[in-house]
């Protein structure tokens, strides 16, 4: 079990994490502008192909989706820990070692678990 002192160093460490992440993004998009936006101002040029507009847009929401999941990740962490779950995998209960924990506070699942699910997903 994760002592309270602990409790508060992972809640700092993921608020800092999400912080810097909402910074990042509104950073890269110049404010509340979505990655879409973004995108079409890059690519509005009229000497610009249809497929390095296309290319852009995609890679864009490509970039969009993975932060919006790291995001998730961290307020789901953010979560468990308000609800005394955080340090244990959602799928076995076993407890998450707190090396994993150190390189990935965000993490939901032991390591076991996690390659269950990467290897099911390819």
């Amino acid at each position: 079990m994760i002592s309270q002192q602990d409790v508060q160093a992972y809640r700092q460490q993921l608020q800092a994490l999400r912080s810097a992440l909402l910074t990042q993004i509104a950073e890269q998009r110049g404010g509340s502008r979505s990655r879409a936006d973004v995108a079409a101002d890059h690519f509005m040029h009229a000497e610009d192909s249809h497929a390095q507009v296309t290319s852009q847009r995609d890679l864009e929401f490509a970039i969009n989706e993975h932060e919006t999941a790291e995001l998730a990740d961290l307020e789901l962490a953010l979560l468990r820990l308000d609800a005394g779950t955080y340090g244990v995998c959602i799928d076995c209960a076993a407890p998450i070692p707190e090396a994993r924990l150190k390189a990935r506070p965000e993490a939901q699942r032991c390591m076991a678990c996690q390659e269950k699910i990467e290897h099911t997903h390819l």
